[in-house]
């Protein structure tokens, strides 16, 4: 479906053609924007709240500073829409997180105008600090912008780069977009901060007077803007001591303001740009701005699919059949039917309570589960603070954000040895999320610490009984428990739970010229390969081997023993993976059967559909069985 652009929007190809727009163009700029981030979504699908939020200062950010010799960086990128289309791709924006498509986030490689590649939160200002600290060092005199929302700012990066910007004093800027939300609503004490600022009417009625004072003194060369800037921070420091947060790591602050007035922001981006040093605007704005439902439900219109955006339903797949769940819902339920048992249980997740369905324990035990903001160092550390007390923690965490507390699982868990235990959320390939939120490298990074088991369910009844399995009692060892984004496979999951002997994988089926290896959910696929396969006489045999560490050495020597020819899947990378750990084991053991290993290739996997992904890199159902041809030496049956 072609979506058309409203009559000025047609007429931006970048943002030069912005620069001469009057007052009354850039408020139907900002209306035309927002209808077409609608229309377009609702037909194909996206994130969508977080962009609405941002239109009228994408609007004004692109018509006052000369992008992209000014650099502007968004954090995370879920609110870069709006500036995607301002920046020449309009008419490639429906292609927007598909297969072979634009990428859902700012890429360097795709524009200009994307200056840094984003998906995981609080990067922005680090990286405008490097671009600034760069450029300033090299002679250049241009400005550099930071958009983090004030969830992203939750996250220790964006206040370790505040912290340093405070010391180079760099020409930047960062805006703080708060609209009191990530994906959940944000937690904290920074919330109630900055509520503290947006709600202080004194500090309100002042600020514009201040303001307006600064900018006459600006005229008058330094010494004037030093005692402007005294002024300044004393009527600050009287009205509101909380103000005091930002410029006591010597960032000035300036705000609140309207998010929604374009042409305001216009006016005070200008001002600021005659500011020299690193300064903090601080804009307020709504996530969903100008589409009721969203305004309403900011979560659940962070990335609803595609929907009808007059009546605002939500088009979901009709289907006949009773569907698997979720593996993310078979978490949280669990979770909660566990600790109903069990006392000791807590849950911890960084920031993503719904998507992590850590929410249903929140629900049902809030003096159980923690949301912790976007800080997953500090959940795992948390985490491993709770287990010296005795208490059984689940730290849900995505396998991509998992990679930002490594150093905690390392030296906090690990080296001390502790019983923390982790659900690694959309392990293997995201989707449509692409790079930045693969779940590629958990086997590899996980398996090759000490005190740690890393296992992968290939069913919900799998998930089920590893669960019951980690909040066993037990002195040592973390536990890691890995799992797909999207559905599972089977409809009737509330299975009765059991304990799972640990290192121990279970025989699908056995075979006589092919042993196939698979780890977690990916086996599903080997499992319609190898039916595929016995059609063409193909006898493979199907082994789950459930444990990456520690291995079944069991029943690879069993496999090995019997088979000449092995294949091992996994979604994950191969480097370092699971079919790495079944080769390092028959070396070690001495034994030469052939492997081939099906897995993520060494190299930066783009977004698109799962299943396009599997297929990309050889280990869908399809791929597996041509992989067993091809090791059997068997001609390619055609279809």
């Amino acid at each position: 479906m072609l979506i058309e652009p409203g009559p000025l929007l047609a007429k931006i190809h970048s943002p030069a053609n912005m620069k001469g727009l009057s007052p009354e163009e850039l408020l139907q700029l900002s209306d035309e924007l927002r209808q077409y981030i609608i229309d377009t979504v609702s037909v194909h699908g996206g994130h969508f709240g977080a962009s609405l939020g941002v239109v009228e200062l994408t609007v004004a950010l692109h018509h006052v500073f000369n992008t992209p010799v000014d650099q502007l960086v968004w954090d995370v990128g879920h609110q870069a829409y709006g500036h995607k289309i301002l920046t020449g791709r309009r008419e490639q924006f429906h292609t927007n997180r598909v297969y072979k498509g634009l990428s859902g986030f700012p890429k360097r490689k795709e524009s200009e105008y994307d200056t840094f590649g984003v998906g995981h939160s609080s990067t922005s200002i680090s990286a405008a600090l490097g671009m600034a600290v760069a450029n300033r060092y090299q002679g250049d005199n241009r400005h550099h912008i930071a958009v983090i929302g004030d969830g992203a700012m939750t996250g220790g990066l964006a206040f370790e780069g505040m912290n340093h910007a405070g010391d180079a004093q760099p020409n930047m800027l960062i805006i703080l977009n708060d609209n009191n939300m990530s994906i959940d609503p944000n937690v904290g004490a920074l919330k109630d901060y900055l509520t503290d600022i947006t709600t202080s009417h004194t500090y309100n009625k002042v600020k514009d007077e201040v303001w307006k004072m600064l900018g006459k003194f600006s005229k008058f060369g330094k010494s004037a803007q030093e005692i402007a800037s005294k002024v300044e921070h004393t009527v600050k420091s009287f009205l509101l001591k909380e103000s005091n947060f930002f410029e006591s790591l010597n960032l000035r602050y300036f705000g609140p303001v309207d998010g929604h007035d374009v042409n305001h922001l216009v006016h005070v981006l200008n001002d600021l740009k005659d500011i020299p040093g690193p300064k903090v605007l601080h804009a307020v704005t709504v996530k969903g701005k100008g589409y009721a439902p969203a305004e309403k439900d900011q979560t659940k219109w962070h990335a609803p699919g595609t929907f009808d955006k007059v009546t605002g339903v939500v088009h979901k797949k009709k289907v006949d059949t009773p569907q698997a769940p979720k593996y993310q819902v078979v978490f949280g339920e669990t979770l909660v039917e566990l600790a109903e048992k069990n006392e000791k249980i807590v849950g911890i997740t960084p920031a993503m309570p719904s998507g992590s369905s850590m929410n249903i324990m929140m629900k049902a035990m809030p003096d159980r589960a923690f949301d912790v903001g976007i800080a997953e160092q500090h959940a795992v550390t948390f985490s491993a603070g709770l287990a010296t007390q005795g208490l059984v923690p689940f730290c849900n965490i995505y396998s991509t954000f998992m990679q930002r507390a490594y150093d905690q699982v390392v030296h906090d868990v690990c080296i001390q040895n502790l019983p923390v235990n982790f659900c690694l959320d959309r392990a293997g390939f995201a989707g449509a999320d692409g790079p930045t939120h693969h779940g590629a490298y958990d086997i590899a990074y996980m398996r090759n610490l000490p005190n740690m088991i890393v296992a992968a369910p290939m069913n919900e009844a799998e998930l089920r009984d590893m669960m019951y399995t980690a909040q066993l009692p037990r002195e040592s060892q973390a536990f890691t428990i890995r799992y797909p984004r999207g559905q599972g496979v089977m409809p009737d999951w509330k299975t009765p739970m059991k304990e799972m002997e640990i290192g121990t994988g279970r025989i699908i089926q056995e075979g006589e010229d092919v042993a196939i290896l698979s780890l977690g959910h990916i086996g599903n696929l080997a499992e319609k390969a190898v039916r595929v396969l016995e059609t063409e006489g193909i006898r493979a045999g199907l082994y789950d081997m459930r444990f990456v560490k520690p291995l079944d050495e069991k029943l690879l020597q069993h496999i090995f023993t019997r088979y000449q020819k092995v294949i091992t899947v996994e979604d994950g990378i191969l480097q370092g993976g699971f079919g790495s750990a079944v080769l390092e084991w028959a070396a070690d053991n001495g034994f030469s059967a052939q492997v081939k290993r099906l897995g993520m290739p060494d190299r930066t996997v783009e977004h698109g559909t799962q299943y396009e992904l599997y297929q990309e890199c050889g280990y869908c159902d399809n791929g597996i069985a041509k992989a067993t041809r091809e090791i059997l030496g068997v001609a390619v049956v055609n279809a």
